[in-house]
């Protein structure tokens, strides 16, 4: 098998059909060896009924159950039930592009080096986003960085989101801990960035990541993601989770000299920003999330400890 197109779900009935819809129209697979693997991450609406009903449609399709919440379990989960080499990963609101499978098989061929590789992400918005939304919708994982592929630098902390990612399945194997520290945001906990905690540990291998701007995804942000309500937690829990991101590759006296470095760089940014912003902070919510993302980044160590997490390493 070639490539496993996984798709962690969670209460994704009323999503996931467009999803399945755009698979069935994939162009250029006719020398590809794919299949569909659609993980439940617990549901509580008729997601399975949807995914039976799909299968009767879509014979490359099979599903399994994921009882952890949580996106890193479910993501967990695709890798070892996966058939793949490659294992392409798209969310229950993202829309693939007709090529985007013969996409992914294409980039493979051509970067033999590469252990991981992200789609380039549109965003398609239910109303028009705040002011000035663009700096921080690659948070939302919009990534447009033009139209060439790019390498991701080992020594720079951009990476690529899971929305369209592709990965090595032998290289996650090989490199990514079966345990590890973040698990995705869940009902009353919004700690996210365990796609950039894989990620952190494959970019630390000998293997590169890349940009790939032929695979084109569009992801469906809903009216409910741009308020306030949902914004600023989600950015909190961006925040409280950059300890792991940020010192994933570093032991000893040099994981204490980079979280004393963050900790004096974070607290620079939070006083320019406020600086700059005042009291506009209570009235521009991309001013307020970005607030937010900085005061949370900079007590990411005590929170971390204080709820346990840095125990699991």
């Amino acid at each position: 098998m070639d490539i496993t197109v996984a798709i962690p779900t969670y209460n994704g009935a009323t999503r996931l059909p467009e999803v399945f819809a755009q698979l069935q129209k994939q162009v250029g697979t006719e020398n590809i060896e794919w299949e569909i693997l659609v993980v439940d991450n617990n549901s509580a609406d008729n997601t399975p009924e949807v995914i039976a009903h799909y299968q009767r449609i879509l014979p490359q399709m099979r599903s399994c159950l994921e009882p952890k919440q949580g996106a890193g379990f479910a993501r967990h989960r695709a890798f070892w039930e996966a058939r793949g080499e490659l294992v392409a990963f798209l969310d229950d609101d993202t829309i693939p592009d007709r090529t985007w499978v013969k996409a992914v098989m294409e980039f493979a061929h051509i970067h033999p080096h590469t252990g991981a590789y992200g789609s380039q992400v549109h965003a398609d918005y239910a109303v028009p986003p705040p002011p000035n939304f663009s700096r921080i919708a690659p948070f939302l994982a919009i990534t447009e960085r033009g139209s060439r592929p790019l390498l991701y630098a080992k020594n720079n902390k951009l990476l690529p989101p899971s929305a369209g990612l592709v990965v090595r399945s032998r290289i996650w194997k090989q490199y990514v801990p079966k345990e590890m520290i973040l698990s995705g945001r869940i009902e009353g906990n919004m700690l996210t960035s365990e796609d950039l905690e894989m990620l952190s540990y494959i970019q630390a291998s000998p293997w590169e990541i890349w940009y790939n701007p032929a695979m084109e995804i569009t992801h469906k942000i809903p009216a409910s993601r741009l308020q306030r309500n949902y914004l600023i937690p989600f950015l909190r829990g961006i925040g409280r989770s950059r300890y792991v991101t940020r010192t994933i590759s570093t032991t000893g006296f040099k994981k204490y000299f980079m979280t004393c470095a963050y900790f004096a760089n974070d607290l620079k940014k939070i006083l320019w920003h406020l600086l700059k912003y005042r009291t506009k902070v209570r009235t521009d919510l991309v001013a307020a999330c970005e607030l937010e993302l900085l005061t949370s980044s900079l007590i990411s160590p005590l929170f971390l400890a204080w709820k346990g997490y840095l125990h699991k390493k």
